[in-house]
């Protein structure tokens, strides 16, 4: 059973602002970012290394600096507790799966550890499709 976004949003934004990794790191960690899963949206904001908002809803206007786009079944994959081969990373899946990188690639670049950690709690908090 999949979880509602708005309570997939609540779990992701309190596992994000209790990391420690991220905690301890993060400082400077601002930048905002969509994930597109297909069948949900969210923009996650991130200031300071905490979740300042995810927006469950966003429009087409809404801003953001950079954006995963993948299919449901993709970021499914990405979620697993152990991914399969090629799920295991951002990267990986953009050269072989279907997932793309968009927008303001040298914010992601400078902020890509922090991301990156971030992006693996959705191993703990699963995803909203």
């Amino acid at each position: 059973m999949v979880m509602g976004v708005r309570d997939w949003a609540i779990r992701f934004g309190e596992t994000s602002d209790r990391d420690q990794t991220i905690g301890a790191m993060a400082r400077y960690y601002t930048c905002t970012f969509l994930w597109d899963m297909g069948t949900q949206k969210v923009i996650v904001e991130m200031v300071d290394g905490k979740v300042y908002r995810i927006n469950t809803d966003p429009q087409p206007l809404d801003a953001y600096d950079f954006a995963l786009r993948a299919s449901p079944a993709t970021w499914r994959e990405f979620a697993k507790p152990i991914p399969d081969p090629m799920y295991h990373g951002i990267w990986a899946a953009s050269f072989r799966r279907d997932l793309k990188i968009e927008g303001n690639i040298l914010v992601m670049m400078q902020n890509l550890r922090n991301f990156t950690v971030q992006f693996e709690l959705l191993r703990k908090v699963g995803v909203p499709v």
